[in-house]
C-alpha cells in the first residue's frame, strides 16, 4: 500500500477536532463502522458519502466466508444512497478505518466511485486517532475509465 505524502496528511485528536465541514461525514462513518462485519480480517471500515444535493449516506464493510462475496464500506454507502435516490452525484466521501495513515479506497471503490463523483469530488481518509487525509478523485484515480467513454 503506497504511503499518503506527509504534507497531505493533517493531524486531529479525534472527531471533536475533525474540520466542521467534515463532522457529519465522520459521524456517520463512526455509526456505521460500529456495524461492520468482519470476522476474516478485523479490519472494521466505515464509509458516508455527501451527495451533490447535501444528503448524507452511510455504509460499513460486511466481509463474506467466499471474499469475492466482500461488500467494502465505500461501496455500501454508494449503494445504499442509490437504493434510497435513485441517480446521485457523489461530492465527498469519508472513509474511516483504523490504519495509521488512513487506508484510501481500494482500486474497485475508486472505480464505483467514478461512477457517481466527478474529478473534484473530495476522498477523505481518517482514522480513530484523528489522521486524516484529504485528496480529489482525480489524484487518486487519474485517467479513470468513467460512463463517458460509453458515450453515456
Amino acid at each position: 500500500m503506497p504511503k499518503t505524502p506527509r504534507k497531505q496528511q493533517k493531524k486531529v485528536s479525534a472527531s471533536r477536532r475533525i474540520p466542521a465541514a467534515l463532522k457529519d461525514l465522520w459521524k456517520a462513518a463512526a455509526t456505521a463502522r460500529a456495524h461492520s462485519h468482519s470476522p476474516y480480517s478485523g479490519a472494521k471500515v466505515g464509509a458516508a458519502i455527501r451527495t451533490s444535493d447535501g444528503r448524507i449516506f452511510a455504509g460499513c464493510n460486511v466481509e463474506n466466508s467466499s471474499y469475492g462475496g466482500t461488500v467494502c464500506a465505500e461501496r455500501g454507502a454508494i449503494q445504499t444512497a442509490v437504493a434510497a435516490q435513485g441517480k446521485i452525484r457523489i461530492a465527498e466521501i469519508l472513509v474511516l478505518t483504523d490504519a495509521s495513515p488512513a487506508w484510501p479506497p481500494c482500486g474497485l471503490c475508486r472505480q464505483v466511485i467514478a461512477e457517481f463523483a466527478g474529478p473534484g469530488a473530495l476522498i477523505h481518509a481518517c482514522n480513530p486517532q484523528g489522521e486524516y487525509w484529504s485528496t480529489s478523485l482525480a489524484k487518486l484515480l487519474p485517467n479513470a475509465f468513467t460512463p463517458a467513454h460509453l458515450g453515456r
